[in-house]
């Protein structure tokens, strides 16, 4: 019987992966379980992905998409008029106040990379990603020192069960973004150089 052509198989594969990790975690994820999940024969998730590696790789990439595409979307974030810090805020909220199960889904995947250097490449996508979105705003070490923060708020509220406060997070973020200085290239608040008596 010839073989049925099926283009989308590999990404039903990824869909499966991930909805494996969702139900039984890493542990739980294999060729096995994922190839019954997408119902399709063992030989195909070997065929698309030769190792685990190389599928949690294609699942974290996926996964990834999440938060930069939340970002992305809100136009606000690249306008020099807009609060950054209350913008970024209000996203964090929207993303974490979602699906749930999707964030955590993608913190999983991220913190395999601990023990799977495969996936370390990947997960520094995701900060690169974001950071470059950011850095349109501010200068790129402000970027990635935004991304931390980011990364840590969310971390704290999926590992501690506490809900997100959009108002701290607004008041860290602003911290961390340099006051814009004035025409004379002095900061807001700033005093005139004494001169010379």
């Amino acid at each position: 019987m010839p073989r049925r052509h099926d283009p989308e198989r590999r990404q039903r594969i990824i869909d499966a992966a991930i909805r494996v990790v969702g139900q039984k975690g890493i542990a739980g994820l294999s060729h096995r379980t994922v190839a019954a999940e997408a119902d399709v024969p063992l030989g195909s998730t070997t065929y698309h992905f030769a190792t685990l590696d190389d599928l949690m790789v294609a699942a974290l990439r996926q996964a990834n998409e999440g938060f930069a595409r939340v970002v992305a979307a809100h136009p606000a974030l690249s306008d020099p008029e807009a609060d950054l810090s209350g913008e970024l805020a209000r996203v964090l909220g929207e993303w974490l106040g979602g699906d749930r199960t999707g964030v955590e889904l993608e913190y999983e995947l991220y913190l395999a990379a601990l023990r799977r250097p495969a996936l370390r490449p990947v997960a520094a996508e995701w900060a690169e990603g974001v950071g470059a979105l950011l850095a349109a705003r501010t200068d790129p070490t402000t970027a990635r020192a935004l991304v931390a923060v980011l990364d840590g708020i969310c971390l704290q509220v999926l590992l501690t069960d506490t809900p997100y406060d959009e108002e701290y997070a607004r008041e860290v973020l602003t911290r961390l973004i340099p006051v814009p200085a004035t025409r004379d290239g002095r900061g807001p608040g700033s005093h005139p150089p004494a001169t010379a008596g």
